[in-house]
């Protein structure tokens, strides 16, 4: 460990001030915090949250029920990324519509999809679209290559979601935030600062080593002393100043904001994108006529309040017992970014004195 981590790490380990709760919105940043054994040199009055950044967790009931209807009544193929194939939906999840014999497939990125559309005209292809700023394009790209090539047989169920009216749902959920890396290499630092200026919202955009993670809590708990908001790029060699500009222009060619519902946060105004009018013909809501459906989640299941910080998943009464990476009640046991797998996977020691 090099000296300023060294230092960084003093920082956090010997502080002594009131109770400061950070939440780290990135599922990733979540794994690799428990992988690092970054938990356990915190001290006690140092809490870290679990929040919403994990796009499988926070997709909700309702759009995998919209999956599920597709595939079993609609009839078509639906591809995917993995982790999305198990979240239980009302009824049953998509692994569940697949033993039942609908197609449902396993790809890799949204033009992988369309290339399957391609050599499958004989089959509705619908690919279900989640994630953040930093998956959006892919999907953007997908839809525009198809509409420029005529492929009719392809089309997208959106979930996308944008972080900021996010933050701003959560204000007072936390002393501070963990920024993303991924999706802040696509927004750059506007938003954060003003989050900051507008809103006194303070964060830190942290990298993902030990070192930069450490560092970017070195620096909360010293901006938290001077009693002002903040906003810090601690992960200056990836994330710049202004982003991505040209995939930002590329998604807003293609889609629009939309209201979004979000597991546990309910619908947050302006949250989401989708497809705009001229493309609808690749909106899969709109070219099967889907009806609006009222998800119902597992009541055993306290997901939403994870994804809040309400609680910890070993406050849940079936983690560990009921819900298991192998048999998951709910959407943060499934997702290898969720916090109730990290927990589970990594926090043995943590919840097992619970």
């Amino acid at each position: 460990m090099n000296e300023s981590a060294k230092k960084a790490r003093d920082i956090v380990t010997s502080y002594d001030g009131p109770k400061l709760r950070i939440m780290e919105v990135c599922g990733t940043h979540t794994h690799e915090i428990f992988r690092l054994g970054i938990r356990r040199l915190l001290p006690d009055n140092i809490e870290l949250i679990s929040g919403p950044g994990c796009p499988v967790c926070v997709t909700p009931v309702s759009y995998i029920d919209e999956a599920v209807m597709l595939a079993l009544d609609k009839k078509a193929t639906i591809t995917t990324f993995g982790d999305l194939i198990r979240v239980p939906g009302t009824e049953m999840s998509l692994a569940g519509a697949r033993s039942k014999g609908a197609n449902v497939s396993v790809v890799y990125s949204p033009l992988d999809s369309l290339e399957y559309a391609k050599e499958h005209p004989d089959e509705q292809v619908v690919f279900l679209a989640v994630g953040f700023e930093t998956t959006t394009p892919g999907s953007v790209m997908a839809v525009r290559e198809a509409k420029a090539q005529g492929i009719e047989n392809f089309s997208i169920l959106t979930a996308n979601k944008t972080m900021y009216n996010a933050y701003l749902a959560l204000k007072g959920s936390a002393d501070a935030f963990l920024y993303p890396g991924h999706v802040s290499t696509m927004t750059g630092m506007e938003e954060y600062y003003k989050l900051r200026d507008e809103h006194g919202i303070s964060g830190v955009v942290a990298g993902f080593s030990g070192s930069e993670v450490l560092t970017a809590l070195a620096v909360i708990i010293k901006k938290i002393e001077e009693n002002k908001p903040f906003a810090v790029n601690c992960y200056p060699a990836v994330v710049t100043e202004e982003g991505s500009p040209a995939a930002r222009k590329l998604v807003e060619t293609v889609m629009e904001p939309s209201d979004s519902e979000w597991r546990g946060l309910g619908v947050i105004e302006k949250s989401g994108v989708e497809l705009r009018p001229e493309y609808r013909d690749y909106d899969a809501r709109y070219k099967f006529n889907l009806p609006k459906i009222e998800g119902r989640p597992n009541p055993a299941c306290r997901c939403g309040e994870v994804l809040l910080g309400k609680c910890k998943p070993y406050d849940c009464k079936v983690f560990g017992k009921g819900c298991t990476p192998e048999h998951p009640i709910g959407a943060c046991m499934v997702s290898s970014e969720g916090a109730c797998s990290a927990f589970y996977k990594y926090g043995g020691d943590i919840w097992n004195k619970q």
